[in-house]
């Protein structure tokens, strides 16, 4: 049950959307017993960023996970994340941040894991 927000101050067109909600859903793979099957995502684009008091692209991306992953897995996946932004919205790596919240409870489908 991962969740995956991205924001940033670059626009996303619904092409691009598409395009990086299909690499994010083959990089949760990245830790193991996540998929896209129960992967969400949420973009919020346009937004008024800074980094380092400059407004040039930046993005933001929090990774909730039910559960825990190893180090080498939050790696493996951090790089992804960074790679796809980098690529498809063209944001220098060092402008990316990513975040991870461990969850021990979950709620899905009127109840909780």
């Amino acid at each position: 049950m991962p969740y995956i927000q991205t924001m940033t101050n670059v626009g996303i067109s619904g092409k691009k959307e598409q395009t990086i909600k299909q690499r994010m859903g083959e990089a949760i793979e990245l830790i193991p017993g996540k998929s896209e099957s129960w992967l969400m995502l949420s973009f919020h684009d346009d937004a008024h960023m800074y980094f380092r008091g400059e407004d040039a692209p930046c993005a933001l991306c929090q990774v909730k996970l039910y559960g825990s992953a190893s180090e080498e897995a939050y790696a493996e996946l951090t790089g992804a994340l960074t790679d796809i932004l980098a690529e498809e919205l063209e944001i220098d790596p060092d402008r990316i941040y990513v975040t991870y919240d461990e969850i021990g409870t979950w709620g899905w489908n009127g109840g909780n894991l």
